[in-house]
């Protein structure tokens, strides 16, 4: 299904949260299992691995540790030719634990665990058919277990986890989950998910897969960025929480403090190498305009990396930073290695590649340059930079009507953000205006964020009319985003 193609660096979180298991007969979680298992959560895999040469290989929670060293392998390296040698091993494991005890509520989960393990693997490496089955019969085994023990909680994490997901499908293909009777929404998920912290033993997972959603489907709150950062100073020997916490705080315009995050991770041999962060400070020196910085950053992610996804991703933020100042001897040849590398799975590397058609096909205008700016400034937090920018033109300044709905547009997202609202509103309303007729992102965007700002002044009435009205766009590059967080906005008007 093309919707699963479309998960982005969320997909890496998401897949590392899934379980952790306790002890029950053919399932016995010994203290070097744990000791693995804990090993694994921080990305020092090489220990991990090394401690379960100890173990007896027949433990239903050595079979699912094992399993979950090589998803975070296989997600973190993103290496095709790893992914061929070593996909055999998802049947060769679901198999051993179909022959441990059938009565332990444990067997249905970990097979489970596995096949939702390798569905997050396929997706990274574009086999969305394959995946979509293993997720199918995740969620199958999952709603047994639910019905057959209804009070055992490690059930309702991973169950949360895909709730949440089949209540995102776009409306356009919820037929496909009806037909195959699966069902959930986010507001269930998020429920389960937090039924799942009552556990002491599933409290930090759950409590990071919640803040997920939160970023990345609902809203993200100030209270919400003080329970991101009390978990990276509860764990500040884990690199994959000071990797989430980055990423998380960039998606939510807080740059500043994942750049903090992100130099501040745990590192050396002991760790997995991530050359994804490379990437991601990359993002941050570029939304602050440290052009050179950026430049550094993306080139040791290209020479470190030896997957084929952010490929597009970095070559087209190479490019930005010889554009935005100027430079287009050097900014070209980079646009131009956009269209001759890597594969576009994920949503920056689509973007990366539509950006370089649509320039070499003359339709991006020099006027870009100031509203790319703004965004990138905006995208991280960097407000004052971005609004001096922009009021230093008028909308009559841009003469494309794509370049003037995107101008009011930016101008809203920097005054909302500002803690403006009232200034915000009027700039959303001439974005819609202008995107009507042409049903551009813009319009879409702009009723997304009218909806919150009347949410938030408890004008239920408004907040409806304009989710709603987010919803009505019926094609734009954003639509399943959009989609997604205008039908949690309506549900929570419910609550």
């Amino acid at each position: 299904m093309p919707y699963f193609a479309a998960m982005n660096r969320c997909l890496l979180l998401f897949c590392l949260l899934l379980c952790r298991p306790l002890a029950a007969q053919d399932f016995a979680w010994t203290p070097g299992l744990q000791r693995a298992y804990v090993d694994l959560l921080k990305l020092k895999v090489a220990s991990a691995r090394q401690t379960l040469t100890g173990e007896p290989v027949t433990n239903g929670m050595h079979i699912y540790t094992d399993d979950f060293a090589d998803m975070v392998t296989l997600l973190v390296a993103d290496e095709e030719q790893a992914f061929n040698q070593l996909a055999k091993r998802e049947d060769q494991r679901l198999s051993q634990l179909q022959k441990l005890d059938s009565k332990s509520p444990w067997q249905r989960l970990m097979q489970a665990e596995v096949r939702l393990h390798w569905a997050f693997v396929k997706l990274k490496f574009g086999k969305e058919i394959s995946a979509s089955w293993d997720i199918i019969r995740a969620y199958k085994l999952l709603a047994e277990n639910q019905k057959l023990y209804p009070s055992f909680i490690p059930t309702y994490k991973s169950l949360g986890v895909l709730h949440i997901m089949i209540g995102s499908v776009p409306e356009n293909y919820t037929w496909v989950t009806n037909l195959l009777g699966l069902k959930g929404s986010i507001r269930q998920g998020l429920l389960e998910i937090q039924r799942a912290q009552q556990d002491p033993i599933f409290r930090t997972e759950s409590q990071m897969i919640e803040l997920l959603v939160r970023a990345y489907i609902t809203q993200f709150t100030d209270a919400d960025q003080q329970k991101l950062k009390g978990l990276v100073q509860e764990h500040p020997d884990n690199l994959l929480i000071h990797f989430f916490a980055g990423t998380t705080a960039m998606k939510n315009g807080r740059s500043e403090q994942a750049l903090a995050y992100l130099l501040d991770r745990p590192s050396g041999p002991a760790y997995l190498a991530m050359p994804i962060i490379y990437n991601l400070l990359g993002d941050i020196y570029l939304q602050k305009g440290r052009y050179q910085q950026a430049l550094q950053q993306y080139q040791q992610f290209l020479t470190t990396y030896r997957g084929q996804n952010f490929l597009k991703d970095s070559y087209y933020k190479q490019f930005l930073c010889y554009w935005l100042t100027n430079n287009d001897t050097r900014a070209i040849p980079l646009l131009q290695q956009v269209q001759q590398v890597g594969h576009t799975v994920v949503e920056s590397d689509k973007a990366a590649q539509k950006f370089a058609e649509s320039f070499f096909s003359k339709t991006i205008s020099s006027q870009q340059k100031i509203l790319m700016q703004a965004r990138l400034a905006t995208d991280g937090g960097y407000l004052d930079t971005a609004l001096t920018l922009m009021r230093s033109y008028p909308e009559a300044h841009f003469i494309q009507l794509p370049d003037r709905a995107e101008y009011n547009y930016r101008l809203g997202r920097i005054y909302q953000r500002s803690h403006e609202p009232d200034q915000a509103i009027p700039c959303f309303e001439r974005a819609i205006a202008l995107s009507e007729s042409a049903q551009l992102s813009f319009g879409a965007t702009s009723a997304l964020q009218l909806g919150y700002i009347y949410q938030q002044k408890r004008n239920i009435a408004k907040a409806r009319q304009y989710f709603e009205k987010a919803l009505s766009y019926k094609k734009h590059e954003y639509k399943n985003s959009v989609d997604n967080k205008a039908r949690a906005g309506l549900t929570s008007l419910e609550e």
